[in-house]
């Protein structure tokens, strides 16, 4: 049993970090799927804990920078609204390269973590407001 954990948990910890590296330069909250997937290899891999602290930093760091000001919101909701709207475009046009609600769904998920991540990260910054 402890040999079924151990692979499923270097699958899921792989996954996360192939589509992490791949997000940095797609659309998408690549650092923290970095990090989610150096987590999970970290707790069966104790050896990749000296990569854990230097990305966790650098996820936060961009996380708070996403939220510092109103014009980096604003950029940051259109970013979000752009990939939604790029989603729908490409689920239902046809002859667009990678057409398909396969290519159309990821993009949707990708503005939906995006405005999920800026709503975390701006109440990690800024506190979650009066109440």
């Amino acid at each position: 049993m402890a040999a079924v954990k151990r692979v499923t948990l270097t699958v899921v910890g792989g996954v996360l970090l192939l589509v992490g590296v791949a997000l940095l330069v797609l659309p998408g909250p690549g650092l923290l799927l970095v990090l989610a997937g150096l987590l999970v290899l970290a707790s069966e891999f104790p050896t990749l804990e000296k990569y854990v602290d230097p990305v966790r930093d650098r996820a936060m760091k961009a996380a708070e920078d996403s939220v510092k000001s109103p014009l980096r919101i604003a950029w940051s909701v259109l970013a979000g609204l752009a990939l939604i709207a790029a989603g729908i475009v490409w689920g239902t046009v046809d002859g667009l390269p990678l057409a398909g609600w396969s290519t159309g769904s990821s993009l949707i998920l990708s503005g939906i973590v995006l405005f999920a991540l800026l709503i975390w990260s701006y109440r990690r910054v800024h506190g979650k407001g009066p109440g």
